[in-house]
């Protein structure tokens, strides 16, 4: 009878470990262009145990006692606020709709396509504050410059939403229109539009959210609004006017908010059965 020796136990070696230079030289310089930041930053580095004890200085400068004799001014300059945004919304909804169609994948010759896809990213890149300060050189500080500058900034978002939702359709319909022997526009109309319209009213709801933000930050130049306001008292540090204009601007933006993401909803869910 033989007995079996008890093998010896293989001694398995780990594989080396594989050395990624470029990503450790991508920390390193990460890393210093972070300290040489906070180390070049005219920061006064004492002042930052104050902060917590002036923060609550000034919140109770505005919020314990708002001057709500101001309301209803602060009511018609949010109302022009509200009209600015949507202005801005409508122009950039007339402008952006057309060129996105234009700018969508077998819809437009290639060479507009990337001409068009750049032109939103360029627009993209730019503030609608930057755009405010140009053209109020032409328009003056009247809203109808907020206005413009809104429409300009929301040429960029909505065309490039626009394009990947007419991208992102289903393609039986428009094979189908093509089939029977449909034009470009023919294709537009009945084989996307009708898959593309909801996520389209919603982009132009999300937008015009975006734009009534934006307005209160555009009056900060002086092109009317809450904003305009808002900086006016700002500078004169009458800090009750302040906080009861804070309170209107967060009340009537949530409520604007609350109102457009129900619609936003119910356009792409539908209606719910009960």
């Amino acid at each position: 009878m033989t007995t079996l020796a008890p093998s010896r136990p293989v001694s398995l070696a780990l594989p080396p470990r594989r050395r990624k230079p470029l990503r450790t030289l991508s920390w390193v310089v990460v890393t210093v262009v972070v300290i040489a930041a906070f180390w070049s930053a005219d920061i006064t580095w004492s002042r930052l145990g104050e902060l917590p004890a002036e923060i609550v200085r000034y919140l109770g400068l505005m919020f314990l006692s708002p001057a709500w004799e101001k309301l209803p001014e602060a009511l018609w300059q949010t109302w022009r606020s509200v009209e600015m945004a949507w202005i801005g919304t409508v122009l950039g909804i007339l402008i952006a709709t057309p060129l996105s169609l234009v700018a969508a994948r077998g819809f437009g010759p290639a060479p507009v396509r990337v001409v068009l896809r750049f032109v939103f990213s360029l627009v993209r890149a730019v503030p609608e504050l930057v755009f405010a300060i140009i053209i109020l050189s032409v328009t003056g500080l009247t809203p109808l410059t907020g206005a413009l500058a809104l429409a300009i900034g929301g040429i960029g978002t909505l065309g490039k939403w626009g394009y990947e939702a007419v991208e992102n359709v289903a393609p039986g319909p428009i094979e189908a229109a093509r089939a029977a022997g449909g034009s470009t526009a023919q294709v537009l109309r009945w084989g996307v539009w009708p898959q593309a319209s909801p996520t389209f009213l919603s982009f132009w709801l999300y937008r015009f959210e975006i734009n009534v933000r934006a307005s209160a930050v555009l009056g900060l130049i002086g092109v009317g609004g809450i904003g305009d306001m808002l900086t006016s008292y700002t500078q004169y540090r009458e800090w009750s006017t302040v906080g009861m204009l804070l309170i209107v601007v967060v009340v009537v933006t949530v409520a604007i908010d609350a109102v457009s993401g129900r619609i936003r909803r119910r356009i792409m869910e539908g209606q719910r059965v009960r």
